[in-house]
């Protein structure tokens, strides 16, 4: 299936730009008068819903910092990609608006509750196992073949060799700096970077973006949102970073370690995957680190992942 590129309600999009950036009153009305509702989980983006009137509800997504990082390249090339090869279970691209400051997309509006409120959070997590893999399923072609997943593995090295040392030695008389250099040296002497450095795994296609906050649940599926981040990875580590985010604290290890076949972790990936797995829970430590003081609960749980999967007593390895 080849989705067709729709003209944009342009009169729409003009006033709530401009909306945008006066009062809350003036967004408010603006909102109204359109029939817009807010949508959670935009982060940096604004997201609305909207009843077209030729195509019912629809999503429209504003991006707030332009083209940053090509992300609204990405998402259009990873819409019109899952479309072609008829991926359910995903938004399907209507329009796109670029030819401005604060681009838009339109998109079909999913259904669904958060997978995280999910009353059967292990079926829900079987079925977000069942889109990944049809997700990665898809041939690479065009920018999505050219650009690596944005917070890849390679951009994950760079923090812990490099961005993260460079702070910590800012900070001698920190307490915990002894700490965080223990683990990042536990990590190095490991050569869990060499051997990530050397895979020559297949590219699969990724979103790039592990937060379990853009998962639904709708009946027996689980379908996801948000493909701003889009590019290619491999599965072992869009695998061990969907465990790691630190949205996944929710979920029992258990859980986790009975769902890797179902991930694509086998036997003889595995061991990438546990590499990938301290690597990128390393990496959460060190985004908390700059936040320690008021994210400290937050901190000291993810201190305690990473001395976790760093110990001999690890589950997952066994």
């Amino acid at each position: 299936m080849h989705p067709t590129r729709n003209a944009p309600p342009t009169a729409l999009l003009t006033e709530l730009r401009e909306a945008r950036t006066g009062s809350e009153t003036h967004l408010k009305e603006a909102m109204e008068h359109h029939g817009l509702r807010p949508l959670t989980g935009g982060f940096q983006n604004h997201v609305y819903a909207w009843e077209d009137p030729d195509r019912g509800p629809i999503c429209i997504k504003l991006y707030a910092k332009g083209n940053h990082r090509r992300r609204v390249e990405r998402e259009w090339a990873a819409l019109t990609l899952l479309a072609e090869h008829d991926v359910s279970d995903v938004p399907r691209p209507l329009w796109l608006d670029d030819d401005n400051s604060v681009p838009a997309i339109g998109m079909t509006l999913l259904n669904g509750t958060p997978l995280l409120e999910s009353t059967d959070r292990e079926a829900a997590l079987k079925g977000l196992a069942h889109t990944t893999c049809r997700l990665q399923s898809v041939p690479l072609s065009g920018l999505l073949a050219d650009l690596e997943r944005i917070d890849s593995g390679a951009h994950y090295m760079l923090r812990l060799t490099g961005s993260w040392p460079e702070l910590l030695a800012g900070h001698e008389d920190d307490p915990l700096t002894a700490e965080m250099r223990a683990l990042l040296t536990a990590w190095h002497n490991s050569g869990d970077a060499e051997l990530l450095n050397k895979n020559t795994a297949s590219a699969v296609f990724s979103r790039g973006d592990s937060n379990l906050l853009n998962w639904l649940r709708n009946g027996a599926t689980s379908p996801c949102v948000d493909f701003e981040y889009s590019g290619h990875s491999t599965d072992f580590f869009d695998t061990a970073d969907l465990t790691e985010h630190i949205s996944a604290r929710e979920i029992p290890d258990g859980t986790w370690i009975a769902l890797l076949p179902d991930l694509g972790i086998t036997p003889a990936n595995r061991h990438l995957f546990l590499a990938a797995q301290r690597t990128c829970a390393l990496r959460w430590l060190a985004v908390l680190w700059k936040q320690r003081h008021t994210r400290a609960e937050e901190f000291d749980t993810q201190h305690a992942r990473v001395r976790l999967l760093q110990s001999p007593d690890n589950p997952w390895n066994s």
